[in-house]
């Protein structure tokens, strides 16, 4: 095993996925076992991976989605996000102990956090097994899972004291299933104008106008909310670093082989990019 050593504490919040029992870590850290006896070896990159019996692994973000995400992110350029996501997680009552980044990626924001946070402890889930092998070694006190976030999470009831969704899918049910009480949901999303910039000239997915009441209507049931903040702000990206945004995010999949390239010849040696993005905070509803 070359990855870091499981943090215990991380471990205690996940439950097995065919009998929904605690996991203990096993064999020094090689893997996860539960007292029915299902065992889950680990990756030899340190992340688990947890599906439901017969799931296949979801299709995730590709190594080269998330090499342009480790790139970009390292260069500080959602840095403001983080700051307002680390608001937002400490922003009700006592400092949390338990965080859950769901569709977590590479764990940039949660290794984030969790400095700023010494005595607590986090897991990233995601689809992606690459992301999982980069959030593997993201934080010593973070455990990467690759799992689906549209299935049962693979979590005990009532562990999560915050759990993260930062331009990823939110199943609300489940969050509200593994948040504590007194627990709180914090969510990032994409204004209207987010990336305009690039959004526009490129021809690239352009965000739903009708976002904020289909996220309304998917967490409504369960969630409720408590409050929201707008935040804006202007990046400075040449050629290179607007082509890895591109490259690490749902555009990616959407473009021709050579048409990003050529798309960029066209444009100035550096952009001032729009950065908008709402972050919002639910409570358990009920």
């Amino acid at each position: 095993m070359t990855g870091p050593t499981l943090d215990a504490r991380a471990v205690a919040l996940l439950s097995c996925p065919v009998c929904r029992a605690p996991f203990a870590v096993v064999d020094g850290g090689a893997g996860l076992a539960c007292a029915s006896g299902h065992r889950v070896d680990r990756a030899r990159q340190g992340h688990l991976t947890l599906l439901p019996a017969g799931r296949r692994p979801p299709t995730g973000d590709s190594a080269e989605m998330v090499a342009d995400r480790v790139a970009f992110l390292s260069a500080g350029h959602y840095d403001p996000l983080t700051a307002a996501l680390r608001d937002a997680v400490a922003g009700d009552g006592p400092a949390p102990q338990t965080l859950v980044d769901l569709g977590g990626g590479t764990g940039h924001h949660l290794a984030a956090l969790l400095d700023a946070l010494p005595d607590a402890v986090g897991l990233v889930l995601d689809a992606s097994r690459y992301a999982a092998r980069r959030a593997a070694r993201a934080h010593p006190r973070a455990v990467a899972v690759v799992a689906d976030a549209w299935s049962r999470l693979p979590l005990l009831d009532e562990v999560a004291d915050r759990v993260l969704v930062v331009f990823a899918p939110r199943n609300g049910a489940e969050i509200a299933r593994v948040l504590r009480p007194g627990g709180r949901l914090v969510v990032a999303t994409p204004a209207p104008d987010h990336l305009a910039e690039v959004v526009g000239p490129l021809g690239l997915l352009r965000v739903d106008p009708d976002k904020a009441e289909r996220l309304a209507a998917t967490l409504g049931p369960h969630l409720q909310p408590v409050r929201s903040t707008a935040h804006r702000w202007t990046a400075s990206l040449d050629r290179s670093a607007v082509a890895t945004l591109v490259g690490m995010g749902p555009h990616a999949r959407h473009l021709p082989a050579g048409a990003l390239a050529a798309s960029l010849e066209r444009f100035p040696a550096r952009l001032e990019v729009t950065v908008s993005v709402d972050v919002a905070t639910y409570a358990p509803a009920g």
